[in-house]
């Protein structure tokens, strides 16, 4: 790729907490910055305590202050959190590239107002809401950007038939500086804080929500522990703008009546240094997830060297094959429960975990950034 001008470049995202599209910003902020651009991310923070890693780059926090539990009021503060410390700041960066809707929105904004020329948006995934103020804010940030970019040809090809909208594929990738099989102490740390003592031990990474089939991989882990009374299932992670309070106490009463809470072990939100050890600590990564953007979490266990079984759905079939990885009909706890029995079989766990190796020479973030920097390049009128 030949050299290109040094660009200045704002990312915006909506949290510090990691969540895919927050992990996404902060790789990408990383490895742009180390292609020798200045990057800087602007995030929203609840509790002031900024990302859980040091950043090679600049970062400018954006206070959120106690908002109220109605979505849609929570939203539209956010954004205007977004926009008033947006409007008070010397902004003069060739790029502003929001990850999400409400980032989108402020930009949008700011750009109605004359404080910047253009914006970018990457469109993780698309949301089906119910709410009309939280559909047209959805819609505006997708419209209303000079540029989508999406992560997978099947957003690609949704965002073209609902919106109309050609948008540039990016790639995600997976950061193998974190995420390795090299075992660092901590691994024992974590299973003392975890009571990680069973046999098997299946990880589940993005907490408890519908889109994550919490309930569905439940049931099948119960059908599992009649075969492997030992056995434990990890749900980590799980920080999230929605509470999805009625589907948790859905999930809390479908633990108690199968009886597995001794089982469960619901870790909450990780610090940077546990996640990568905890990946480590599992013998399988399970993630029947029933819609998402890309799946950053897949890659991450596949780097840690874990067989992962996954749904047989788009996006993740664009980069994993039935040699790489399990397959499975998501709305299927039978086929979930014997792909959690299989997995585990030495044979197989080790072919898949040799055949996945290969696509993460493929899904880096050095590749991301290049990918990105071709259409920056365009944006910013250098050619």
């Amino acid at each position: 790729m030949p050299q290109l001008s040094k660009l200045r470049i704002a990312l915006l995202t909506y949290s510090t907490k990691p969540r895919g599209s927050v992990i996404h910003t902060l790789e990408l902020a990383e490895a742009l910055q180390s292609l020798d651009h200045e990057v800087c991310i602007f995030a929203l923070d609840k509790d002031g305590l900024g990302f859980d890693r040091h950043l090679s780059c600049d970062f400018q926090p954006v206070i959120a202050q106690a908002a109220p539990s109605n979505i849609d009021l929570l939203i539209q503060q956010r954004i205007q959190e977004f926009v008033d410390y947006l409007s008070s700041s010397q902004l003069n960066y060739d790029i502003y590239h929001a990850q999400d809707c409400i980032s989108a929105n402020a930009l949008a904004i700011l750009r109605s107002r004359g404080l910047i020329p253009h914006f970018i948006r990457t469109v993780h995934h698309i949301e089906d809401y119910n709410s009309p103020y939280l559909q047209t804010c959805q819609d505006r940030s997708i419209r209303e950007a000079e540029l989508c970019l999406c992560v997978s040809d099947s957003w690609q090809k949704q965002l073209y038939e609902q919106y109309q909208i050609h948008a540039p594929r990016v790639i995600n990738g997976v950061n193998l500086q974190r995420f390795s099989r090299d075992r660092n102490g901590m691994e024992l740390q974590i299973k003392q804080k975890f009571n990680l003592t069973g046999s098997p031990i299946y990880l589940t990474v993005g907490g408890i929500e519908p889109r994550k089939n919490s309930i569905k991989l439940i049931q099948a882990f119960a059908q599992v522990l009649v075969d492997f009374p030992n056995a434990q299932l990890v749900i980590a992670g799980g920080a999230t703008l929605f509470d999805y309070q009625a589907y948790r106490d859905e999930f809390f009463d479908t633990v108690k009546e199968l009886n597995i809470a001794k089982s469960l072990v619901i870790t909450g939100v990780l610090t940077d240094a546990e996640l990568p050890a905890l990946y480590r600590c599992a013998d399988a990564f399970v993630f029947p997830s029933a819609k998402e953007g890309w799946g950053l979490a897949i890659m991450e266990a596949i780097a840690s060297g874990l067989p992962v079984i996954i749904s047989n759905s788009l996006p993740f079939t664009e980069f994993l094959s039935e040699q790489q990885a399990l397959l499975v009909n998501p709305d299927d706890t039978q086929a979930i429960s014997k792909a959690m029995r299989l997995v585990i079989k030495p044979d197989l766990s080790h072919s898949l975990v040799q055949a996945s190796q290969s696509v993460l020479s493929i899904y880096t973030w050095t590749n991301s950034a290049q990918m990105h920097m071709v259409q920056y390049k365009k944006m910013a009128k250098l050619v």
